[in-house]
């Protein structure tokens, strides 16, 4: 899916989010167009006319532009009348009857990849509490699509070259098995079930077989020992998990025991036969 459809994706979840934690009647949305410094509104909720939709957003023009072009949170209380914006698109925005509005954008790596907005259909300030929950979806999205883009690379990464290239077959492997790691290491912090699924999907993607059904790991366990495996020191694993110490070798000691094994690498070799592990 491409960057910009699966960013679409995630503002559709956020503005309903939005509207059930608020209770704001209408909220919008869209990306920025690629190469083009707009947003283009595609995500609709709430509204009751198509004058928002496909409607392209100049940075710097009217409340959405401004805040993709400052990068930061903006709210107007009438939006017709108000002296802090530009009003290019006073029209479509007087069509859905919309007075209160605030945008906040979506930036991820210092670059600003959408908009969402809320609105009220009456002329009543919008308080600290609904910009607040405005932000928090914003950094929903912002989370997903850092975690989307980090698993992207990670796959990318591990992907071996084409025939005829030059990297070693030792080292492909190494890549590969970094990659697992991380992406479940990566795992936890996603909030979303389904996009948490769908990351470890990716992680089964780079095991060499499915998991055998005689032994099963526990999915800490399992993270800590794919960092085991990359090589990583007890301490490291604890740092890249956001472990203690002690929990880290709490997980290794119950995946030694659930392999049969009594050394790290014995673990890492029958978590590898048995499909746990690339």
């Amino acid at each position: 899916m491409a960057a910009e459809a699966v960013a679409a994706v995630e503002i559709r979840g956020a503005l309903a989010r939005l509207r059930r934690t608020t209770g704001l009647p209408v909220a919008f949305g869209g990306v920025v167009d690629s190469g083009r410094p707009q947003i283009r509104i595609s995500e609709l909720s709430g509204t009751t006319t198509a004058a928002l939709r496909s409607l392209a957003v100049t940075s710097g023009n009217g409340l959405g532009g401004k805040a993709v072009a400052l990068a930061r949170p903006y709210a107007v209380t009438e939006y017709s009348s108000s002296r802090q914006i530009t009003h290019e698109y006073d029209v479509p925005v007087a069509a859905e009857g919309i007075r209160s509005v605030l945008a906040v954008p979506v930036v991820v790596r210092r670059r600003v990849r959408g908009v969402l907005y809320g609105a009220l259909r009456s002329p009543q300030p919008l308080g600290d509490r609904t910009l607040g929950a405005a932000v928090a979806a914003a950094r929903d999205v912002e989370q997903a699509l850092v975690v989307r883009d980090e698993a992207r690379g990670l796959l990318a990464a591990a992907r071996p070259e084409p025939a005829g290239g030059r990297q070693d077959p030792g080292a492909a492997r190494e890549q590969v098995r970094e990659a697992h790691a991380a992406l479940r290491a990566l795992a936890p912090r996603i909030a979303d079930p389904g996009l948490r699924a769908e990351l470890l999907a990716a992680c089964g993607l780079l095991t060499a077989a499915r998991p055998a059904g005689g032994t099963r790991l526990a999915p800490r366990e399992l993270d800590v020992l794919s960092w085991v495996a990359a090589g990583a020191t007890n301490a490291a694993v604890a740092e890249r998990l956001g472990l203690g110490p002690e929990t880290v070798k709490g997980y290794l000691r119950s995946a030694m025991r659930k392999l049969g094994a009594h050394t790290r690498g014995e673990a890492v070799t029958a978590a590898r036969r048995a499909g746990l592990l690339p």
